[in-house]
């Protein structure tokens, strides 16, 4: 490990960790600043440099970058058990609050106060999106072919219904060799990863893959292909593989299987869960781990059943950043400097633009509009076409004042969030 990672005793590792785990509110953003400020600023366990070399191999994988960011940290710090340590504490406070909220939701949800109360979150939540848009816009679009490239993924997505993964792939592939004939390189001045045998790395990945998908196999066999705990571990194991690009590219694809194909949930539950994600710390990702307990509950399979689904979608949301982070940051150092590897990145960046795009307009339609009916494309695909007579003035007021507040004057995201749900409570 680095110099300074020898000083760090696993206690204060644990404790900053913890820290970290328990105020990261505001999505991936506002947690990697957060770990910068604290890993980099105030306790100098590693320098800038670094961090951001560490963050943009991160950036180039599939799932959470930000806990994979705090896991990359932990193991330059101590090595493996730092890793571990810091990826675990990044998420477990965040999962126990969505835990205990998605059991109250589950059960509560009827009730005249908690339905005012997410009428307001809802809207809040369109605004939180048409945030990131506009910021993912201003890092995304800066040459013709970016804008192609996200205007391509939006239509392919919406009008078309191409399956998520199939759109970033093939940015993905255009990106590699656009770059055959463009020089980019990596300006990072950081030094080498630190220094580890090949095969440490393939041992890591054979474990972390092992212990990855092995619930999902024992559920398999014990309960078959065919049952809700199985189905989950598949679903959020193939996220965890194809989901380039952040927690709203995660969104995009799990609305389209959770929603539209596995109909565990409805939309308007798939936004209340985005709304309890958002209120709490943690990854947002943590939205994965509500779906999957109401897919248990919704199967009259009660807390029991719930449980065990959320624990599976939990685990196959999170326990893969360990497999990308202990097999590949060893080599993160080469792979920076992969002119091809640079040219996909910024190529998935811009299609992750066209993402968002389809992701607000979904929850556009099903926020401020109150019905919303099927309609059939040219090309055969079905899509939710607002009733135009349906709009509800109330709900698109709402989202309006808080993307003035979030976008105008960069308000608080989490009291952003609270004002409007004490606001739809007092509407209704």
């Amino acid at each position: 490990m680095t110099d300074a990672g020898q000083s760090i005793s696993l206690k204060a590792l644990t404790l900053q960790s913890f820290k970290i785990g328990c105020l990261g509110f505001g999505g991936p953003a506002g947690q990697i600043s957060l770990m910068h400020r604290i890993f980099v600023d105030e306790k100098k366990w590693i320098d800038a440099p670094r961090y951001l070399h560490a963050l943009n191999f991160c950036m180039l994988l599939p799932g959470p970058e930000a806990q994979q960011l705090a896991v990359y940290v932990g193991w330059l710090s101590r090595g493996i058990i730092g890793g571990l340590i810091a990826g675990a504490l990044f998420v477990l406070p965040g999962a126990f609050f969505i835990f205990a909220l998605s059991w109250v939701y589950a059960t509560q949800s009827d009730l005249a106060v908690m339905m005012a109360l997410f009428y307001g979150v809802k809207a809040s939540v369109l605004a939180i999106v048409a945030e990131a848009l506009l910021k993912i816009g201003k890092r995304a679009l800066i040459r013709r072919i970016d804008f192609i490239i996200a205007a391509a993924a939006f239509l392919a997505l919406f009008f078309f219904g191409i399956p998520f993964p199939f759109v970033v792939l093939s940015a993905a592939f255009l990106g590699a060799m656009l770059a055959r004939s463009e020089a980019v390189v990596s300006a990072d001045p950081s030094p080498t990863a630190p220094s580890q045998p090949q095969t440490n790395a393939l041992i890591a990945a054979i474990i972390w893959l092992a212990l990855w998908l092995g619930p999902v196999a024992l559920s398999a066999a014990l309960l078959g292909g065919d049952h809700i705990i199985t189905r989950v571990g598949w679903l959020f194991s193939q996220l965890a593989v194809v989901t380039f690009g952040g927690a709203y590219a995660v969104l995009a694809y799990l609305q389209q299987q959770a929603v539209e194909i596995e109909s565990w949930l409805t939309a308007a539950q798939m936004i209340d869960g985005l709304g309890l994600a958002e209120t709490t710390p943690g990854p947002l990702v943590l939205v994965n781990q509500f779906v999957g307990f109401l897919a248990g509950w919704n199967a009259s399979g009660g807390l029991g059943l719930a449980a065990a689904c959320a624990l599976m979608a939990s685990w196959c949301t999170f326990a893969p950043s360990y497999l990308w982070i202990f097999a590949g940051a060893p080599f993160a150092e080469n792979l920076r400097h992969n002119r091809y590897a640079a040219g996909a990145l910024n190529a998935i960046t811009a299609a992750v633009l066209g993402v968002v795009a389809n992701l607000a307009l979904w929850f556009a339609i099903h926020i401020v509009f109150t019905r919303a009916a099927p309609m059939e494309t040219i090309w055969g695909h079905v899509i939710a076409a607002p009733v135009l007579p349906g709009i509800d003035p109330l709900a698109a007021g709402i989202a309006g004042i808080a993307a003035i507040a979030l976008i105008r004057f960069k308000a608080n995201i989490l009291v952003v969030i609270i004002l409007c749900s004490l606001g739809g409570l007092a509407l209704h």
